[in-house]
């Protein structure tokens, strides 16, 4: 009898199913990407034109929800520690971040205007606000 032979093991990679997964994993990533935010439901206001909105690293987002309520990233603030939980979250980076604000539409300005000095107030400067695109939303909300 004659002894066998192992086969030959093939070694190349099969990556078509890969690159599959990975593109659909790229288009629900894309499609979900804008539905994805910090904090709480918050009406942004409308404008006609608003800038761009810029790069969400490196900076702190601040929420004001309808309430008055106070939130740093996605953890709710009481408005006594404000300042002191700002530069917590900044950390040893306080002179690079920027403070950009998500105002609630039915908000008084005089509300959004006290957390901006009260941002002013712990040591950062040039507070952005945050508005969307009067055509991004449907009109009957």
């Amino acid at each position: 009898m004659r002894p066998v032979k192992p086969g030959r093991i093939q070694s190349a990679i099969n990556v078509t199913p890969l690159v599959d997964v990975v593109l659909v994993l790229l288009i629900i990533f894309m499609v979900m990407a804008p539905q994805m935010h910090k904090g709480p439901d918050v009406h942004l206001p409308d404008t006609a034109k608003p800038r761009e909105q810029g790069d969400e690293r490196g900076r702190i987002l601040v929420s004001i929800d309808e309430a008055g309520g106070l939130w740093i990233n996605d953890q709710p603030v009481a408005a006594e520690s404000f300042g002191d939980s700002l530069r917590a979250a900044a950390g040893a980076e306080q002179t690079d971040i920027k403070v950009v604000i998500r105002g609630d539409a039915r908000l008084r300005l005089g509300m959004v205007r006290q957390a901006m000095l009260a941002i002013e107030d712990a040591g950062f400067h040039g507070v952005g606000l945050i508005a969307k695109h009067e055509s991004a939303e449907g009109k009957g909300d």
